[in-house]
């Protein structure tokens, strides 16, 4: 799962249909005409391409893999397309949203939308009804009986007082010791699961502040900001086609691994290919690479980074409609699983069901085996009364590097690395943990850097 981000302006050309590529109005002080790498073609390097391409610029996109969409994108296994991971949208999540409507995604029919809720196999769980995002979560809260209205009382007053104090905190604190007061079962039912879906990191280790600042944004930036948006459609099919299909005005080279990056006079060479600007949007491993010798101090920042996991172990069941199309499961040491998905319910075959594992260092260390077997265990147990059949391992996917560890006080790497070359991405420097929203942004500020 991801966290919103706040609102920004809408990507949409103003003054025209809004077809991408045809540039801004021109006037006497129409930026000149640049000609630009991106390397990566991820959901930040796309971003890039699509602003540098709509302001006018020459686009080149360099992508080492045989298709387009990074981290987030469909995967076909044995003929059955399935997601490398399961991301979730947010209302909030402005910059995304604006830039598939810009790009022709028909958003209503290809994300299924619905006010936030953590809800349980056993129908209980905390469920916000549209509205006011602040209104609906004092109304849920209050009205989940699983809890005592001490446990209730007691998480209220902690929002309020994160609200009071503008959702700021100690940049050393972690969730688990923001949150230690509260009750061992609002820690263990929301805090924790939410934490983990949020920012990929258990609240043990997670930064307390970008945490806050997840709630903020999801509570105080209007109505339906806190909504879940699910994709009916593949990873693929949500951005990365489109925007490959947009981008006829530039040249997308996949299969490409980039060897070289040097400066020569005023311009860059990409693999002796002269540019005049450059956006590193490849995977942080590669971006410092590429600018170890151009810029040691922010290649040894990207070093510093450290990475957590998610696992998502794909399950069949025939016949098999699970009450909602997501649910909240409860995880500990032999339960991995912290959500399932119904992708029967989200434009997939029918008893095809998604477990994610988010956090999943020390599941992926017990290897992929282990992992899928106690998923499935988990399964049986949790959602004994809602199977209809018996259930079966289709595909496990692990993500090693699916996110940079969200720690209190990390230092990310700049967008800024030399004149002329920018970075883009979920872990370049900013306020949210790794996330679409936060990729998309990256983009879209690198090439307003142009």
């Amino acid at each position: 799962m991801e966290p919103p981000a706040p609102r920004v302006r809408d990507a949409t050309p103003r003054g025209g249909a809004g077809r991408l590529g045809s540039g801004p109005a021109l006037g006497p002080l129409a930026p000149p005409r640049r000609k630009v790498a991106v390397v990566g073609g991820g959901w930040a390097g796309l971003a890039a391409a699509i602003e540098a391409t709509r302001l006018g610029h020459e686009v080149t996109v360099f992508e080492m893999a045989p298709q387009l969409g990074g981290r987030a994108r469909g995967v076909e296994v044995d003929g059955l397309m399935l997601d490398n991971g399961q991301h979730i949208l947010i209302g909030a999540y402005t910059a995304t949203l604006a830039l598939m409507r810009t790009l022709g995604v028909d958003v209503n029919n290809a994300l299924l939308r619905t006010p936030l809720r953590f809800t349980s196999p056993d129908g209980s769980g905390l469920q916000l009804e549209a509205g006011a995002p602040i209104v609906a979560f004092a109304r849920a809260v209050l009205g989940q009986r699983r809890w005592t209205l001490g446990e209730r009382v007691a998480l209220l007053r902690a929002a309020g007082g994160w609200a009071w104090r503008r959702f700021r905190c100690d940049d050393a604190l972690t969730v688990a010791q923001l949150t230690a007061h509260l009750p061992a079962a609002i820690r263990d039912q929301l805090i924790d699961p939410l934490c983990v879906a949020a920012l990929n990191t258990p609240a043990s280790e997670a930064s307390a502040r970008v945490f806050l600042r997840v709630l903020k944004d999801a509570l105080f930036s209007g109505a339906g900001s806190a909504d879940l948006l699910l994709p009916r459609v593949s990873l693929s099919e949500l951005l990365p086609h489109a925007a490959q299909h947009a981008l006829t005005r530039a040249q997308v080279r996949l299969q490409t691994r980039v060897g070289a990056l040097r400066a020569q006079d005023d311009r860059w060479l990409v693999d002796n290919q002269a540019f005049d600007r450059v956006v590193l949007a490849a995977t942080p491993t590669e971006s410092a690479r590429l600018a170890a010798e151009i810029a040691p101090a922010w290649a040894s920042r990207v070093a510093t980074l450290r990475y957590e996991p998610i696992v998502t172990v794909y399950l069949q069941c025939d016949g098999t409609r699970l009450p909602e199309p997501m649910l909240a499961l409860h995880c500990d040491d032999r339960s991995p699983a912290q959500f399932v998905f119904d992708r029967g319910q989200l434009g997939g075959p029918d008893g095809l069901l998604a477990f994610v594992v988010s956090g999943a260092q020390a599941w992926v260390d017990r290897g992929l085996e282990a992992s899928t077997q106690a998923t499935l265990a988990q399964a049986r147990a949790a959602l004994a009364a809602h199977l209809h059949a018996p259930l079966r391992v289709v595909h496990t996917i692990a993500e090693k590097r699916a996110t940079f560890r969200c720690t209190p006080g990390l230092q990310r790497p700049a967008m800024h690395i030399a004149p002329g070359l920018f970075a883009a991405g979920d872990h370049v420097d900013g306020p949210y943990p790794a996330t679409l929203e936060g990729a998309v942004r990256s983009g879209l500020q690198a090439a307003a850097l142009l």
